[in-house]
C-alpha cells in the first residue's frame, strides 16, 4: 500500500502561539470518504488526532487517532526510562477496504489495502515511539529500516505463529483481532462491517480490555 502522510507544519496563531496539533489536522480526516474508528466510550483519557495518508491520486486511505498519554520517543537513559513507564497510550488506525483499482488520473494502479496493510500501519506506528534513544544516529536509520522490514513481514504472514487470536469488541459486537505482543508493546488488527480495517498498537495500556467504535464527531477532536 503505497501511500503518503499528511502531517500539517506547525501554524502559528495570533500572539505567535502555536496551533495545537489536532486543530491543524482534522481537515485531512473530514476528507476521508469511510467512518473513523476509535477506542469505544469505555475509554474516559484524552483522545488527540495525529495524521492521515493519502494514496497516490490524493485520497485519504488511511488515519490514526490517539487516546491516554501522547507518546515519547523511548530512550535508554534513567529518566526516559522512567518516563516511558508512566506512559500509557492506545493508537487506532483506521485503513479504508480497498480492492486493487486505477489511479484518479488514470496512469496506473493503486494497490489493494487489507487486514495485513492495517497490521503493517500499527507496526511501523509503534516503532516510531521505540528507536533506541542512546543508538547512534548512523546507525539509527538501519536499526528502523530493519525493524519496519521485520513489521512488513509479520503483517505479511498473520497467520503465522507471531499471531495469536484476541476477540474485542466492535460497536458492541465481539470482532477477532490478528494480536502480537513484542518488546516495544502491542499490535493488533482487524476487519469492521463498516467497510474499514482497524489496526491498533501501543504500551502500558492492555489491549485486552479494549473496544472500538465509529467515531461519531471526529470534528470534536480538533
Amino acid at each position: 500500500m503505497e501511500t503518503t502522510s499528511r502531517v500539517a507544519q506547525p501554524a502559528a496563531a495570533e500572539g505567535g502561539q502555536q496551533v495545537p496539533s489536532a486543530r491543524r489536522t482534522v481537515d485531512g480526516y473530514l476528507l476521508a470518504p469511510f467512518p473513523w474508528y476509535g477506542l469505544d466510550e469505555a475509554f474516559t483519557g484524552p483522545r488527540w488526532l495525529m495524521q492521515v495518508g493519502t494514496a497516490a491520486d490524493g485520497a485519504v486511505e488511511h488515519g490514526s487517532i490517539g487516546h491516554g498519554d501522547e507518546p515519547s520517543v523511548r530512550s535508554e537513559s534513567v529518566a526516559a526510562a522512567a518516563a516511558d513507564a508512566r506512559e500509557k497510550f492506545a493508537v487506532v488506525v483506521t485503513v479504508a477496504a480497498n480492492p486493487s483499482r486505477r489511479s484518479a488520473d488514470g496512469t496506473g494502479l493503486l494497490e489493494a489495502t487489507s487486514v495485513s496493510s492495517a497490521a503493517w500501519l500499527a507496526g511501523v506506528g509503534l516503532l516510531s515511539f521505540t528507536w533506541p534513544g542512546q543508538m547512534d544516529h548512523s546507525l539509527r536509520d538501519d536499526w528502523l529500516e530493519q525493524q519496519t522490514e521485520t513489521a512488513w513481514a509479520l503483517a505479511d504472514d498473520l497467520a503465522g505463529a507471531a499471531w495469536s487470536t484476541l476477540s474485542l469488541p466492535v460497536d458492541g459486537v465481539p470482532t477477532p483481532f490478528h494480536y502480537r505482543e513484542s518488546e516495544f508493546g502491542w499490535v493488533l488488527a482487524g476487519s469492521t462491517p463498516e467497510g474499514v480495517h482497524v489496526g491498533a498498537y501501543g504500551r502500558g495500556m492492555s489491549a485486552y480490555g479494549l473496544g472500538f467504535a465509529v467515531i461519531k464527531d471526529v470534528a470534536a477532536y480538533a
